[in-house]
């Protein structure tokens, strides 16, 4: 059986943690505070490292779930411990396989990139995932299912992160902003904000699971909704005279652009 590593506990790691089967893997973690990564690994029921060091020297596969500005510091640590038979998985944004390359000082670490999202906390994230050359599928398979133990997971070029974390790991926030506004709207026509939300957010489920499912391009979808001379499409026109779909489109460019402004 192998063993899971998390250096760094926090919300994403938790999420991880408790969508993984505990009968096929031996899950270890570590933090910046003992007592407390004890008392989250009691409440996790996984194991503890007294140290980082420690954690690396008894799992085969480690994840490093720590924010991208502490990972250097945290890699520094780990260098002497490293070994070829240890498989690295960071879910830090921005650092690619080359920056984890050298902050491994290693040139046949075998390195996996993942990008999750938020969803994971309700196990239904949207993951991007890519390897190095060095990687045996094996262990690519075990980091596959570790994460789609939490949703589903993409192959994504490496080329294409930035854009896959401000499509998927972004966005998010825009689609919260867009759920809201329509709330506010019901609230500016006389709903109260709590029911408008809840039949904002499950108009929204539903109808990213009508494109799922019926495999539709979304404006087809549109113009079914859209009877002539009708209600909906009236307001379609609307956002379109706003720039919505270019307003859209320009919050993602912006994204992107300051991920790379990041690196």
């Amino acid at each position: 059986m192998k063993t899971i590593g998390f250096i760094g506990v926090g919300k994403m790691a938790t999420a991880i943690i408790s969508g993984i089967d505990k009968t096929k893997f031996n899950i270890l973690i570590s933090g910046r505070d003992l007592t407390k990564t004890e008392e989250q690994a009691r409440s996790l029921k996984v194991s503890s490292a007294a140290s980082h060091t420690e954690l690396v020297k008894n799992s085969d596969l480690v994840i490093l779930s720590v924010k991208p500005q502490v990972l250097p510091s945290v890699m520094t640590g780990l260098v002497s411990t490293l070994t070829r038979d240890k498989t690295l998985i960071s879910i830090a944004a921005g650092l690619t396989l080359a920056d984890l390359k050298h902050l491994s000082q290693s040139e046949n670490q075998p390195i996996i990139r993942i990008m999750p999202n938020i969803n994971a906390q309700i196990g239904k994230s949207t993951s991007a995932i890519v390897k190095n050359e060095f990687v045996n599928d094996e262990d690519y398979a075990v980091a596959r299912s570790i994460f789609e133990s939490v949703g589903t997971v993409h192959e994504v070029a490496e080329k294409d992160f930035s854009t896959f974390t401000a499509l998927a790991g972004s966005s998010p926030a825009y689609i919260y902003m867009f759920i809201d506004a329509l709330s506010r709207a019901g609230v500016l026509h006389g709903i109260p904000k709590e029911t408008a939300t809840k039949i904002v957010a499950e108009t929204v489920q539903a109808s990213a699971e009508m494109i799922l499912q019926s495999g539709e391009n979304p404006w087809s979808l549109v113009d079914k909704v859209s009877s002539p001379a009708g209600t909906t499409v009236a307001g379609v026109v609307s956002l379109e005279q706003n720039r919505f779909v270019g307003n859209v489109i320009d919050a993602i460019t912006a994204t992107i652009e300051r991920e790379k402004q990041l690196n």
